[in-house]
């Protein structure tokens, strides 16, 4: 895998073992990741470099020696500071790869990690060798056991049965509201006024209540709407441009800075990876220099 000093180099892929699970092979010598969240577990483990993570309320430095968890829906920030490189694997796990992985060690659902940067080097060096595993793609059965072994393992020594911190119950249900607006209404130009109508509160207010409950600003939580959105449509053969305008994009060009400032990933990576599919096998073909001088 050919690496330009002077820039970035991601591999994005997904899993033909496991379904909805996709992985990252990062390589960055200058990168930030912008406040965002995931619908799905995330799961890094760093290979050389650092770099400080922003999660929930925590920051952190985490290096080869942290092994990184997220749950969904968390808010997550990362920048790489004095950090020449940071080279990391990352697993990015859907609720259908949560379910698969659930039924292999029979428990009914992935539990919640109260702690997200863990310094377990069993635990790190087991995912390390299952995303080796899975990105050479040529022995089921060890990359299997592998899944196995690793998982139940975090899930035993770090998954809670509960716990979760929860919002004040009328802030979660005004919440719900506005949420359930901006999914229906994303691709349109919401403004603050349109939330604070929904909610009887004031656009001060409204921001407030989105850092309380989601952990990010709503026009930061409707880009994870809009991005989840164009995914989507590049899943169903969508072009780029198509993709961008239905998620409510001004332009291809703001869908693309915003999937790589959020994902490390470009839109095309995306549509490559879901268009070769789960029977495509490893990150063969789906690799793309993603360089650029400064953070977008």
């Amino acid at each position: 895998m050919a690496r330009r000093d002077t820039g970035n180099y991601t591999t994005y892929w997904q899993s033909r073992l496991i379904p909805g699970l996709s992985l990252l092979h990062a390589d960055f010598s200058h990168h930030d990741y912008a406040p965002h969240t995931h619908d799905a577990f995330v799961i890094a483990v760093t290979e050389s470099g650092s770099a400080e993570i922003a999660n929930r309320d925590v920051t952190a430095k985490i290096d080869a020696s942290t092994l990184f968890v997220s749950n969904p829906e968390e808010r997550q920030s990362a920048r790489m500071g004095d950090s020449v490189r940071w080279r990391y694997r990352a697993f990015y796990l859907t609720q259908r790869a949560i379910c698969d992985i659930a039924r292999r060690f029979s428990v009914h659902d992935m539990p919640y990690f109260m702690e997200n940067m863990i310094g377990d080097a069993d635990l790190i060096a087991r995912f390390r060798r299952l995303h080796r595993a899975l990105a050479s793609d040529d022995d089921d059965l060890l990359a299997d056991e592998l899944a196995i072994e690793a998982f139940s393992r975090l899930v035993g020594r770090y998954g809670s049965g509960g716990g979760r911190p929860e919002p004040a119950p009328r802030d979660l249900a005004v919440a719900k509201r506005l949420l359930a607006l901006m999914r229906e209404r994303y691709a349109e130009n919401l403004s603050l006024d349109d939330l604070a109508r929904t909610a009887d509160l004031t656009s001060f207010q409204v921001i407030g209540l989105f850092k309380r409950t989601v952990g990010l600003t709503p026009h930061a939580y409707l880009l994870h709407i809009r991005m989840n959105a164009a995914c989507r449509h590049l899943k169903r053969g969508h072009s780029l441009a198509e993709s961008a305008q239905a998620a409510g994009f001004c332009d291809q060009a703001a869908m693309n800075k915003h999937f790589k400032r959020s994902y490390g990933i470009t839109p095309l990576q995306f549509a490559q990876a879901t268009r070769d599919g789960p029977t495509g096998g490893g990150p063969r073909a789906i690799s793309a220099n993603t360089t650029r001088r400064q953070p977008l």
